[in-house]
């Protein structure tokens, strides 16, 4: 079965400045001209770690949390509500790196595409299909029993 991690949960924010004080830059209109970008400014803005507790002081998150994974999310999604009220912010997204493994053999998740499934060096057996992994027997067949297609024959065996 497909498990899949989620980390490095960020907000991903583009703003559209039309003045200084857009770029957090005050204090200067008797010293300074302001041009504009040509275009809009994307950046990621990064949630505080959750067990982080002061300066200098933080613990592992798994401490400060049952639910890393959702806490992060809210977190962003917090911060992301709060962008959102500005002006000079055009779009906001809450997104995360995920990574996918295989639960039975802890390899990177990987499926066969239509191509590869017709290809007779990429074939299991005539019932391979697209979609089916291709890292370990126990994914193979665990996805064929979801689909009902026959399991691989035995291999290496004595009759």
């Amino acid at each position: 079965m497909k498990k899949t991690h989620r980390d490095e949960w960020r907000v991903m924010v583009t703003i559209k400045p039309r003045r200084p004080a857009d770029l957090g830059l005050t204090g200067l209109n008797d010293l300074a001209e302001f041009i504009a970008p040509t275009g809009p400014i994307t950046f990621a803005v990064l949630p505080r770690r959750l067990g982080k507790l002061a300066a200098g002081m933080s613990v592992p998150d798994s401490m400060m949390s049952r639910d890393i994974e959702g806490d992060y999310r809210r977190r962003c999604e917090d911060i992301a509500a709060e962008l959102r009220q500005r002006p000079q912010v055009a779009e906001v997204t809450v997104t995360c790196t995920e990574t996918h493994f295989c639960s039975h053999c802890g390899l990177g998740w990987e499926v066969l595409t239509a191509e590869e499934a017709a290809d007779p060096a990429n074939r299991q057996d005539e019932r391979t299909v697209e979609g089916e992994p291709v890292c370990c027997e126990k994914a193979i067949a665990e996805f064929r029993a979801e689909r009902g297609i026959p399991a691989l024959a035995e291999t290496g065996g004595a009759a």
